[in-house]
């Protein structure tokens, strides 16, 4: 099969690699689309996020979609020909966290394209059969790839306790920023503020859910009086105003990837007794991420803003730089190899 391999900082190949075999329990799957994540590019970029390095070649794109087409051990003989979203995790099923039901949070996780497991960019991958989600026909290969940041999502609401009636303020209007207003407003929320320092995207949340932009260079949030505030810019600045734009009791979220360290207003929480907790991936995400896909409450298809094949993987990886783009999307076509 051909992959996309980033073999150091800035430089990709297209190598030839054998088909991987499914192990027991695991589905093989033939790659139908892959989403192009900000991890993704900064890897490409910057050969490392945090204490996560690429120190030998990787395979990157962990947003993907495609087709079962064989199956390990242990695995029904029926799930060949089924359409799936990858839920792209592999937790250690005896860890504590596991067990305890936060399994995205377990220390022994292989994770697509975090060093050192390969991701989708590539024609065929295997998963444990339990993370290849079913979907209908009504849902394309590009939304199926792309329920992994509506996940992320997900879980971001989650987490800020958004229902009917919560205001919301949300920094940040990049995919994951719109994605959060999105579920949002299908949660119920009244008031769902977004802000960003682009004009571009402050355009983009206006369609996706935001009841009000805010051009945060020129207009303050501080006096909002939200009831949770999600950060999906990392910037420093964004968290310190966020905070101080809840009202007591109030929850902040924190999803955005910014510095490892930076200061906040800790007298803030303390005197409002604010909730502060941070997500990290998702889990138990993928059947809400699927209703709120099938009945038309998150439109993902209409966040795609670039299509790109496996032999342009480097055009997607940099199509965030594009004036307006939202989402690249890799469409993989696999060569004629038989599978026997």
């Amino acid at each position: 099969m051909r992959a996309a391999v980033l073999t150091k900082p800035g430089r990709l190949e297209t190598q030839t690699r054998p088909i991987p075999t499914p192990a027991g329990g695991d589905v093989l799957i033939r790659v139908a689309s892959v989403g192009v994540c900000g991890s993704d590019a900064h890897y490409y970029r910057e050969g490392r996020i945090g204490d996560f390095v690429v120190d030998a070649p990787l395979v990157l794109g962990h947003e993907a979609s495609g087709v079962i087409v064989g199956f390990g051990d242990g695995v029904s003989p029926e799930r060949v020909g089924s359409r799936v979203s990858i839920e792209p995790q592999r937790p250690d099923s005896h860890s504590r966290e596991t067990r305890s039901g936060h399994y995205n949070l377990c220390p022994h996780m292989e994770f697509y394209a975090t060093p050192p497991v390969d991701g989708a960019l590539c024609e065929y991958v295997t998963i444990g059969s339990e993370f290849a989600h079913d979907v209908p026909d009504s849902v394309s290969d590009d939304a199926a790839a792309l329920f992994e940041p509506l996940s992320v999502a997900v879980a971001t609401a989650r987490k800020a306790g958004i229902t009917g009636g919560t205001r919301v303020l949300i920094a940040g209007a990049g995919p994951v920023g719109l994605l959060t207003a999105q579920v949002a407003r299908a949660y119920g929320a009244t008031e769902i503020v977004v802000s960003d320092v682009s004009a571009t995207r402050r355009a983009g949340a206006a369609r996706y859910g935001a009841t009000r932009v805010i051009d945060p260079a020129a207009e303050s949030v501080r006096d909002l009086d939200v009831d949770a505030f999600v950060d999906a810019s990392g910037a420093p600045r964004a968290v310190q105003d966020g905070l101080r734009a809840v009202r007591p009791a109030g929850t902040v979220v924190l999803v955005g990837m910014g510095g490892d360290e930076y200061p906040i207003p800790v007298s803030v929480i303390q005197n409002r007794e604010l909730w502060v907790t941070g997500v990290f991936r998702y889990a138990n995400t993928w059947p809400i991420a699927l209703e709120l896909v099938r009945t038309g409450r998150v439109d993902l298809d209409g966040m795609v803003t670039g299509r790109f094949d496996l032999d342009h993987v480097e055009d997607a990886l940099n199509h965030d730089r594009t004036d307006g783009a939202v989402k690249a999307v890799v469409t993989v076509t696999p060569s004629q190899e038989t599978l026997s």
